[in-house]
């Protein structure tokens, strides 16, 4: 499927057009509970939706559960819903693909996450996103935990058929979400570079993406500079479409724990592990190599990278992790979680299939050497 994607000020300006040839006969609005009124979405879409029938659905917790999911498909199917619209972050958007791609199944929804089967039938769908980072409009997949596990659903019929991105619905965020939306968004374009699956169109997306966001989120973050929070929104979409192709590897395997266990936001716990994974990998040697271009060819894409952004390769991990406390990011897992932390939580729920896309082989004694 081609995605449509309007990108602007004036992106929400054709949402009335769509609709109108759409014709739905009741949208399914799934929306963030806070952010869709203070992000200012709702005071550009509620003028526009007025004139459709639609209900809505946000009452769910951040990072979708299966039990939300089965809640919002229960109002999609009572309501005869046709059309599906998500305004909001990463969550957001994550809840309203799940809802589609799973409507219209009668298995067990737990079944259905757990072993990724995605027959369903789906209807139109449009994403708004409220935040820069996440990139979950421009990709194929969309992540649901079941009893604390991270599961990964991938199919080509979850990818939004229109996507409108308002850069300024992001303005509002705090210091805080804009840095770790900001770094989920950096570490995509990243992972996506060193990725077993990248080719050429990867690259090229998360060529630009690295070197816009390196540039820009410090000015997002720090300074508040909009001019800079407009091209952070759209290295964080064309993060995702790297994402789509060549997809996460380990800084997102290890995280995901984090995030059901310790609720360390998504984009916060990827940066944790970021800067090891970055030297780690740079150090790959054929031994252990799991790329099979080879490993000169990672040591060669990683130092291409490097010079993007004017970091050099013997100090690789320093440079990433002052890069990433500029932002106001914790670093020390001890610090952020203190004598609770068990790093068995981590390593017994390491997501095997992202960790099969690094480039260099991993022992679970080098992740619990990180982890400490």
């Amino acid at each position: 499927m081609t995605q449509t994607v309007k990108f602007g000020y004036d992106a929400v300006s054709f949402l009335k057009k769509i609709l109108s040839e759409k014709s739905p006969k009741k949208i399914l609005l799934v929306r963030g509970k806070n952010s869709y009124t203070y992000s200012g979405a709702d005071k550009e879409i509620e003028p526009i939706l007025s004139d459709f029938c639609h209900v809505t659905f946000y009452d769910f917790e951040r990072n979708p559960k299966v039990e939300d999911v089965e809640r919002g498909i229960s109002l999609f199917n009572k309501n005869n819903c046709d059309l599906i619209m998500a305004v909001g972050g990463g969550s957001v958007i994550d809840m309203a693909k799940l809802i589609n791609i799973f409507h219209s199944e009668q298995g067990n929804l737990k079944t259905l996450i757990i072993s990724n089967t995605t027959n369903g039938s789906v209807v139109p769908f449009i994403a708004l996103p409220t935040t820069s980072g996440t990139g979950s409009e421009a990709t194929h997949f969309a992540v649901a935990y079941v009893d604390q596990k991270k599961y990964s659903v991938s199919s080509n019929k979850l990818l939004p058929e229109t996507v409108l991105i308002n850069p300024a619905f992001a303005f509002s965020a705090s210091k805080y979400l804009t840095a770790v939306t900001g770094l989920d968004a950096f570490a995509q374009a990243i992972e996506s570079y060193w990725s077993v699956n990248s080719n050429k169109e990867s690259i090229e997306y998360s060529t630009k993406a690295i070197k816009v966001l390196w540039d820009n989120l410090p000015l997002a973050v720090n300074k508040n500079d909009e001019k800079a929070k407009e091209k952070v929104s759209w290295a964080s979409h064309l993060a995702g479409k790297a994402i789509n192709i060549a997809k996460t590897t380990a800084p997102h395997a290890v995280s995901y724990s984090f995030t059901s266990h310790y609720k360390i936001p998504h984009g916060h716990a990827v940066a944790l592990t970021l800067a090891h994974f970055l030297e780690f990998n740079y150090n790959v040697t054929e031994n252990d190599c799991n790329d099979k271009r080879g490993a000169s060819f990672v040591k060669k894409s990683i130092e291409d990278m490097c010079t993007l952004i004017n970091i050099k390769t013997k100090n690789l991990e320093s440079t990433l992790t002052e890069f990433i406390l500029s932002l106001g990011i914790e670093t020390s897992i001890k610090k952020l979680i203190g004598n609770n932390f068990d790093a068995k939580i981590i390593l017994d729920n390491i997501n095997s299939e992202r960790m099969k896309n690094n480039p260099r082989k991993i022992s679970q004694t080098f992740i619990n050497a990180i982890l400490k």
